[in-house]
């Protein structure tokens, strides 16, 4: 395993395992008022009132339904979505700035569309540095290839603001990170943003045996946690109520999965990397397999047909083809008994998802908000069965 690999890996292990503070500051709501504070008599203007009416507005809208990335009736969402892209398309990029702009297209198109998870996939069987090693194994090199470009920048982009600096040492593949447009998911938050769940990272802090540990949280105060973990380590914590306001905010480890499983918030995505395609589907990040397949292809059946509904499942993997699409990557892949033509035996729906496109082709990440805009509503009405 190559030491750029290893760095990736170790990444994903510490997310498993477990807005710098002036940023988060600085774009916090003003008119939001500390928990306790005492409210002062003042006498106000018609356009004053009339100001903070609108301003009481837009708060309730940003709370609202869907803001939280749930489906708005505060229940749990049991299901996952995945999706699946080749690193080479990062390769097609003609300067390092338009590659990590690509990497971020990918990343903010996946948050809008609610995805779980993330595979970059190796298009050739036998690509320059193959994957070796344990699938959480991650950590550093000068350059790399464009899988391991495309998954450190998603990593990157995924990662709460105020915890970059603790997980992502400098590097040659982050030095345009600045083009990239932030995520603004429900885990990133502001300083005095009030949430049962928030990302944290564990500090080397001298901590009496049996007293937990404490992690930075991105709140103005760190939260002693309820068991030891070694520093470093990227963790989801569910916080004790009150805890904005405790002198000694306190809070419980929990799986990343936690919050969309429990209060259906979306919660980021994990990054995975792949050998071939075949490997897509017999490694998930979930522990079980994915009981829906989908790729995508100007050859598969219209999307918009009328007959074509998704039966409910629990994970669900929508593949995206590379410059010469997935039957490609079908040919290339050593360890599959099919040809380009039989591509389609590979999913359970093969789909165009763009029946009348206009140009020759359709460039990944255009696929990738065509293909989820259109399946989007297909995915949510397969959980009401």
């Amino acid at each position: 395993m190559s030491d750029a690999e290893g760095e990736v890996r170790d990444a994903l292990a510490q997310r498993e395992a477990g807005e710098d503070e002036s940023d988060g500051e600085r774009a916090r709501d003003p008119t939001k008022k500390r928990k306790g504070a005492a409210e002062e008599p003042s006498v106000e203007s018609a356009a004053t009132k009339q100001k903070k009416k609108k301003t009481k507005k837009s708060k309730k809208h940003k709370h609202g339904a869907g803001e939280d990335g749930s489906d708005g009736n505060g229940a749990g969402r049991a299901y996952t979505v995945s999706i699946a892209v080749p690193g080479s398309i990062i390769g097609n990029a003609q300067s390092p700035e338009l590659k990590a702009y690509l990497a971020g297209q990918i990343a903010r198109a996946c948050a809008v569309f609610r995805v779980d998870e993330i595979v970059v996939f190796r298009e050739a069987a036998k690509a320059r540095d193959a994957l070796q090693g344990n699938e959480q194994d991650f950590a550093g090199a000068k350059r790399t290839d464009p899988s391991i470009f495309l998954a450190r920048i998603l990593q990157y982009v995924e990662t709460p603001q105020y915890l970059r600096k603790f997980l992502f040492p400098k590097h040659v593949d982050l030095k345009n990170a600045g083009l990239l447009n932030p995520l603004d998911a429900p885990h990133h938050m502001r300083i005095d943003d009030e949430s049962e769940y928030r990302e944290g990272v564990v500090l080397e802090r001298k901590i009496k045996e049996g007293r937990g540990s404490v992690a930075n949280c991105g709140m103005r105060r760190e939260v002693h946690l309820d068991r030891a973990i070694q520093p470093s380590v990227r963790v989801t914590v569910q916080l004790e109520p009150d805890s904005q306001s405790r002198k000694k905010p306190k809070g419980t480890v929990v799986s990343p999965d936690d919050p969309r499983r429990n209060a259906g918030l979306y919660w980021g995505y994990r990054v995975r990397l792949a050998e071939s395609i075949s490997e897509i589907f017999t490694k998930s990040s979930f522990g079980e397999e994915y009981d829906l397949t989908i790729g995508t292809s100007e050859r598969g059946d219209d999307v918009h047909d009328g007959s074509i509904a998704l039966p409910k499942f629990k994970h669900v993997i929508v593949v995206f083809g590379g410059l010469d699409g997935l039957e490609a990557a079908v040919e290339a892949d050593e360890s599959l008994s099919l040809t380009g033509d039989d591509t389609r035996d590979l999913f359970d729906y093969y789909l165009n998802t763009c029946k009348c496109q206009g140009s020759r082709t359709i460039r990944t990440e255009e696929a990738i908000l065509i293909s989820m805009a259109a399946l989007e509503p297909k995915i949510r009405a397969a959980q009401l069965q």
